[in-house]
């Protein structure tokens, strides 16, 4: 499932115990019908497995990029699926659906993009945008920029179902992806890129390319286990973007909204694989950004989410999974 089939700990030695890779990004969905629809069907992903949770009246539903060459057959739901799920090298988009919200004409989850929002966007690369934001349009879906409008010409901005903004990126020349499209980004705004930047590395990730504009940075990220030797835009597996606004870093009272405050819930969280919750945590918990569930709080023992230098929660996760209490499928 992964373009990586094996990976190893990183070389730098600040890197938490557990060989962390990077597996998921979430975003909560209104209508899991009209989502799995349109990120299957349009987009390009697998929808490889969920997880139901009916005594908590919500479902996740996890899709990812799958390489050719390495066909998914498994049922979604089912603990083969499981096992696959939490032992993949790669990265995946998990879509959380809070049950009754489909029903409930009023609901609407923050998209992120107003003022101070944290969560920008998540993207898919493509090798021509124009054609390939032709297919979409033709296919009755809405743009927030198409390719030839704006200032920044070859690469556009397709809604999602909730309104998510998701960019349509052209790969680099010399790649060598044959599939039509890849989940390549999630994007976050960061106060301060020193501090993000020494947070996301011990977790693993890898530095794969810095951009600096006059009032702006853009720094790329790959999971520990991506090769360096691809540049960024040719990677299968999806990079975190971390967008800094020049002098936010300065400004003591500045605080970007992390995607759970109430009123503002839209993005939820990234996660890890580790090999152990606890010895991560406890590499972790010295950092000083505190815990937003540590990991025997709740009602799911062995998991974490930790913070961030923005906030932004981090899900620390068992690889190889535990026993969530889902209702699984035969």
């Amino acid at each position: 499932m992964s373009s990586e089939s094996s990976f190893s700990t990183s070389s730098n030695p600040d890197v938490i115990p557990g060989r962390p890779t990077w597996h998921q990004t979430m975003l909560r969905i209104k209508d899991p019908q009209k989502s799995l629809e349109f990120y299957t069907k349009h987009l390009g992903f697998t929808h490889i497995d969920t997880f139901d949770f009916p005594q908590w009246k919500f479902s996740l539903y996890f899709l990812t990029s799958i390489p050719k060459g390495a066909p998914y057959n498994l049922q979604a739901g089912t603990q083969a699926a499981h096992d696959c799920l939490w032992n993949m090298a790669g990265t995946t988009l998990e879509l959380t659906h809070n049950y009754g919200t489909e029903t409930d004409e009023s609901q609407k989850y923050h998209v992120g993009n107003e003022e101070k929002d944290g969560f920008g966007h998540i993207a898919v690369n493509v090798d021509d945008v124009y054609q390939f934001c032709e297919k979409l349009e033709r296919a009755g879906c809405q743009f927030k920029k198409k390719p030839d409008e704006g200032r920044m010409k070859g690469l556009a901005f397709v809604y999602d179902p909730d309104g998510y903004w998701v960019e349509i990126v052209k790969r680099g020349d010399d790649h060598e992806i044959e599939e039509e499209t890849n989940f390549s980004q999630t994007m976050l705004r960061v106060k301060d890129p020193k501090k993000s930047l020494d947070f996301y590395q011990k977790l693993g990730m890898k530095l794969l390319e810095v951009k600096h504009f006059d009032d702006f940075s853009l720094y790329f990220l790959g999971s520990s286990v991506v090769n360096t030797n691809i540049g960024y835009k040719n990677q299968f597996q999806p990079v975190l973007e971390l967008t800094h606004n020049h002098g936010t870093e300065n400004d003591e009272s500045f605080k970007y909204y992390n995607g759970n405050e109430a009123g503002r819930q839209g993005f939820g969280h990234i996660g890890f694989l580790v090999d152990d919750v606890y010895q991560a945590c406890d590499a972790i918990r010295p950092w000083g950004y505190g815990f937003r569930k540590d990991v025997d709080d709740g009602n799911m023992k062995g998991l974490a989410f930790a913070y961030d230098p923005d906030g932004y929660s981090v899900e620390i996760i068992k690889r190889g999974g535990i026993d969530f209490g889902d209702q699984r499928k035969e």
